[in-house]
């Protein structure tokens, strides 16, 4: 089975502080990968590089075999544990924007919006503002954002925070059908029981 990303001896340093030491993962394709150690174990920051929001202070990270360039972004889907929707844009108009910095047309993400929002049971949703919305709500509108564009690697980080336990088993069945029709999945998480179930190899991280 060959690997969609590999990361080769990572290291992360905010001043004197060693953030990531080295870390080397090798995720397969079409697998769900967990990335499993307490808060503050370097999770988020090896994300955060793989996303090209931070740079590496040494080591690579390959996606399909070759190094990561800015133009990646593309086919990577990121569902950040700190959610950041604007409060006052409306929904529907929100997510149209955040499709098209992903390189959507128009048009094919209104179809594919409509898609998501009638399979989740949010249809009327779409003129609503954020602030309207709750917690588990809003996570609902960033997990469709973040799968919207099909990308190869999906990234979720801590996603069944603030989703009840009826909502947390939707995207759960969700997540494991995106696997199935071909994505490769990055799942960061503190929760062995999340773990379990859906993971199909996991990589523990600690200081």
């Amino acid at each position: 089975m060959s690997n969609l990303l590999v990361t080769e001896s990572v290291s992360k340093y905010f001043g004197d502080f060693c953030a990531l030491n080295k870390a080397s993962i090798q995720v397969p394709k079409g697998s769900i990968f967990g990335l499993l150690g307490p808060n503050g174990a370097g999770k988020t920051t090896l994300i955060r590089i793989i996303n090209q929001i931070t740079i590496p202070d040494e080591g690579q990270v390959f996606l399909d075999g070759k190094p990561l360039q800015p133009e990646d972004i593309q086919h990577i889907g990121y569902l950040p544990e700190e959610r950041g929707l604007y409060k006052s844009m409306k929904v529907g108009e929100q997510a149209l924007y955040l499709a098209q910095l992903k390189g959507m047309n128009k048009a094919e993400a209104k179809k594919r919006l409509k898609y998501w929002f009638e399979k989740l049971e949010i249809g009327d949703w779409w003129n609503k503002k954020i602030q309207e919305l709750s917690k588990g709500m809003a996570q609902k509108i960033q997990f469709i954002v973040t799968v919207l564009h099909q990308p190869k690697l999906l990234i979720f980080d801590e996603p069944f925070s603030g989703f009840d336990p009826i909502n947390a088993n939707l995207i759960k069945d969700e997540i494991l059908k995106l696997r199935d029709e071909g994505a490769t999945v990055i799942f960061s998480t503190h929760r062995m029981e999340s773990v379990e179930e859906l993971c199909d190899h996991i990589a523990l991280i600690h200081k």
